[in-house]
């Protein structure tokens, strides 16, 4: 697909939307959030999407469309955040748990940005 890229999971991106599956599980395991279904499913799927919009996206033929899917995780990854705030106002979660997991978000966020601004900017025909 890429110059030097051979896999999805050497995307920068995917491992740290990989490492928010992994804190989303692992919160909503435990607490009121466990038990509140449709939120924890909800987050729990954003989360998921993000990865999965990545992978998706690095195996389409071009980099429009690979950018196309990246626009898509990171707005999942901004419904990970939206949700968290849920969480936060019907203290299901402590406000230093948001914060750990909004910024784990954030970072996803931003290496998501990157990337698709380096896919649009290296094709002109994007």
């Amino acid at each position: 697909m890429m110059a030097g890229i051979q896999r999805f999971e050497e995307i920068r991106a995917w491992q740290k939307a990989r490492e928010l599956v992994k804190a989303v599980y692992k919160l909503s395991n435990d607490g009121q959030l466990a038990k509140d279904f449709e939120l924890k499913n909800q987050i729990r799927g954003a989360a998921v999407s993000v990865m999965s919009n990545i992978a998706e996206g690095f195996a389409r033929k071009g980099q429009k469309e690979f950018a196309r899917f990246l626009d898509i995780a990171r707005g999942s990854a901004i419904e990970v955040q939206s949700l968290l705030y849920v969480a936060l106002d019907v203290e299901y979660i402590s406000s230093t748990k948001f914060e750990q997991l909004y910024s784990l978000a954030d970072e996803t966020v931003c290496l998501i940005a990157k990337f698709t601004s380096y896919l649009r900017n290296s094709a002109p025909h994007i």
